[in-house]
């Protein structure tokens, strides 16, 4: 069934190929079948899912390059298994959300199918050489996607998204032959490498260039200052849905490696660097939260509020690599792990919010819109619901997973508590200014927002409502990283 999730995507995307190109209704409507489908799949998983059993389940072991000691090695964690879930749903919204555009649809479907391949691949796969295969194929669309459909700079952004995370790319890479040369025999089973550790009795230095090689390497895709610059032009440039699945999903390619690689794989050393890396989550905290209040685009301020909302996955990390209590590092891991998934269907959510108003109007600038709760009734309660969800109310998912990561840090130190929670304040400070937009008289932007159609409505609206139902049931989504924080535990 695993193997059905991760290729089930790639082969909607081979079909959508072979259809008649004047037949673009039937590709947009295959498309969404094979969204569906996918997610289909995800529940059938999540459903026989087990937290208490087997750290690894549904796993699927084949020989690939045996020479090398690699192998066609997937499997579920409970952490894998929530962003798999994640990536199904923002699949079937994306592709519900473009049910009405023509434009080149073959392509357009495909690139997006693959991308999914490779990002269920990244999130199950168990061999470091199939992990950076997944990887790989996870990024190359997007540049496409940002290229063709994209914005007036779309080859420039295009570009620099490409350069900045190929060089990641390959930084993860370099950490990765680190690891394998480090095993005795070779291997680049990662359960290996995480039971053996075999760089915990190496010279610091040799454990150091590799942290520093994976720290890369995933950060530039978190990502974290100073890594981040590629993001705001890429999310800018990039067509409405790219931007969807550029901050709901491929983010969380960095996250996932930050925890369920580096942090199991090298945890004295994750634990040696824990202050730089908490200096680096808090830079990020305020900064995102600094650069985005000085924004007037609304795409460019909620990409950079992107950069401020994954600060806490790798403050999580640093706090559960450098506490000596159990329950502290279960709170920060289980934060770190909430906040992927709920920045994934807040912050897909508002990029939708934000296209909605672009497609109407022609612009994203903040101080042309006003008036909007009585325009437009549905868009502003919409719009509101994933702005509230995004700063922090309780009852959403954002909440339950700050809480939890500021509430480990409290253990750790007190004033890293105190910045994180400045951090939270300018975060409000920002998502109010942006509802700025519901508020005050109708502007003549206002007067062009037309209602919302079914398209526009259901995928947003789905966001919001599975957000606020993590908020108000939070434990039906963390009982699941269990058996994630079992196998990240040194």
């Amino acid at each position: 069934m695993l193997n059905v999730a991760i290729f089930l995507p790639l082969l909607t995307g081979f079909t959508v190929l072979a259809l008649p190109r004047s037949r673009a209704n039937l590709v947009r409507q295959v498309a969404l079948a094979g969204g569906i489908l996918t997610l289909i799949v995800a529940i059938i998983l999540w459903v026989g899912f087990d937290p208490k059993g087997d750290a690894l389940q549904w796993r699927t072991t084949v020989p690939w390059i045996p020479a090398i000691g690699a192998s066609y090695d997937v499997a579920v964690t409970g952490l894998s298994l929530a962003l798999i879930v994640l990536t199904a749903v923002l699949l079937t919204v994306v592709m519900l959300f473009v049910l009405p555009q023509r434009d080149r649809p073959h392509a357009h479907a495909f690139l997006f199918m693959l991308l999914a391949t490779g990002l269920i691949g990244v999130f199950t796969a168990q061999d470091l050489l199939l992990f950076y295969l997944f990887f790989e194929v996870g990024l190359v669309p997007m540049y496409f996607i940002i290229g063709i459909w994209g914005g007036e700079r779309r080859w420039y952004a295009a570009l620099k998204f490409f350069l900045y995370t190929r060089a990641g790319s390959l930084a993860m890479l370099l950490g990765f032959l680190g690891l394998y040369l480090a095993m005795e025999p070779h291997s680049f089973s990662l359960p290996a490498i995480i039971a053996a550790k075999p760089l915990a009795q190496s010279p610091p230095l040799a454990s150091s260039l590799v942290f520093f090689a994976l720290l890369i390497g995933f950060g530039v895709k978190l990502p974290i200052v100073p890594l981040h610059n590629w993001l705001p032009d890429a999310h800018v440039e990039a067509p409405t849905e790219g931007s969807v699945v550029l901050a709901g999903l491929q983010l969380k390619m960095g996250g996932y490696g930050l925890i369920a690689v580096l942090l199991p794989a090298l945890p004295d050393t994750v634990a040696r660097f824990g202050w730089l890396l908490v200096a680096l989550a808090l830079l990020s905290l305020l900064y995102g939260a600094l650069a985005a209040l000085a924004q007037s685009d609304m795409k460019r301020l909620v990409a950079y509020t992107s950069v401020n909302h994954m600060a806490y996955v790798i403050l999580g990390m640093a706090v559960a690599a450098m506490t000596g209590s159990i329950t502290a590092r279960q709170l920060a891991l289980d934060g770190a792990a909430v906040q992927m998934v709920s920045h994934g269907l807040l912050t897909g959510g508002m990029f939708l919010m934000v296209g909605m108003l672009q497609h109407r109007t022609g612009t994203r600038e903040i101080d042309r819109f006003g008036g909007l709760i009585g325009r437009a009734p549905a868009f502003a309660g919409l719009f509101g619901l994933l702005a509230f969800g995004s700063l922090g109310l309780p009852g959403l998912s954002g909440f339950i997973a700050e809480f939890q990561v500021i509430g480990a840090t409290l253990q750790l130190s007190v004033w890293v508590a105190a910045i994180t929670v400045l951090g939270l304040i300018l975060a409000t400070a920002v998502y109010l200014r942006l509802m700025g937009v519901l508020m005050g008289g109708a502007t003549p932007e206002a007067d062009k927002i037309a209602p919302l159609t079914p398209y526009e409505i259901l995928p947003a609206g789905a966001v919001a409502v599975l957000s606020l139902l993590i908020g108000i049931f939070p434990a039906a989504l963390i009982a699941i990283f269990v058996g994630a924080i079992r196998l990240g535990g040194p």
